[in-house]
């Protein structure tokens, strides 16, 4: 009987073992997956703050860039901020006259400019009509081609035609004092542009003698002056200096080239002239 029961009893720790060592098996993979994918998330968490580190750092270099750009383009002003500082820094007063000086300047030299090219004839084209009327209608209607004909040369034409029945000499004589009369028309304003160009300089250097006078006040008042105290004036000086030596060369450019168009619009009307009484005399126009 005691034989069974230690048979007995030896069978169930058997068993009781082995259902141990099974059920401990599927515990160890259950911690084995739940170590392995605790470490799965551990570097997902890491290579996530590790990219958003990344992206901060990428953010904040931008940012950087962005501001030092800013920084060049606040330190580096356009011409207009430019000229508005150093015309401020010269002293309005002195400033203001050589600014007007320029305008004024520049509208009579563009007037002028405007003037010039509406007076520009193709005399040779004008010459010819001019003949045919003259061969198909007579002096009538040579005179009609020159009154719809804009120009000075036309002008002139008009007049010798006007004259042509009273001898080839008076028609010259007409020619010749109606062209003094458009070339006075031609250069009108010349003389005020000239008085620009001379005028803005002695501006320029009205506010250099001012600003080295204020200069030597203060070295007067104090005595011994800081650098810095004396800056400005001598700064002002300079400033409207070049702004009237700018102003009179800008305004010489205007004038030459003025002066250039008119001396080929005189002699335009010199050779004209020329070939008007020409061709009076080729249609036996005069006596």
């Amino acid at each position: 009987m005691k034989k069974v029961f230690t048979l007995i009893a030896v069978t169930g720790l058997l068993s009781f073992g082995t259902v141990n060592i099974a059920t401990a098996q599927p515990t160890d993979s259950v911690a084995v997956a739940a170590d392995s994918v605790a470490l799965d998330s551990i570097a997902q968490v890491e290579e996530a703050e590790a990219k958003a580190k990344a992206d901060e750092e990428a953010a904040l270099a931008k940012a950087e860039a962005d501001s030092k750009s800013v920084e060049l383009v606040q330190e580096e002003p356009d011409i207009s901020q430019t000229i508005k500082k150093y015309f401020i820094d010269g002293g309005p007063m002195f400033m203001s006259f050589v600014l007007i000086a320029l305008i004024l300047g520049l509208a009579l030299c563009i007037e002028r400019i405007i003037y010039l090219n509406l007076a520009t004839t193709n005399t040779k084209k004008l010459l010819e009509s001019i003949e045919a009327a003259l061969a198909s209608g007579g002096v009538e209607e040579a005179k009609e081609v020159c009154r719809n004909t804009r120009g000075p040369v036309a002008s002139i034409f008009y007049q010798g035609l006007e004259r042509s029945s009273e001898g080839v000499e008076m028609v010259e004589k007409s020619i010749i004092a109606y062209g003094g009369v458009q070339m006075g028309l031609l250069e009108k304003g010349l003389s005020w542009i000239g008085l620009f160009i001379a005028l803005a300089p002695m501006l320029g250097f009205m506010g250099t003698v001012i600003g080295m006078i204020d200069t030597f006040n203060v070295i007067e008042t104090k005595g011994e002056a800081e650098p810095a105290e004396l800056a400005g004036g001598i700064k002002v000086a300079l400033l409207t200096t070049v702004s009237g030596l700018i102003v009179a060369m800008i305004l010489q450019v205007f004038y030459n080239y003025i002066v250039s168009k008119i001396d080929g619009l005189v002699n335009q009307m010199e050779d004209a002239s020329i070939s008007m009484v020409d061709i009076l005399l080729k249609h036996e126009m005069t006596k």
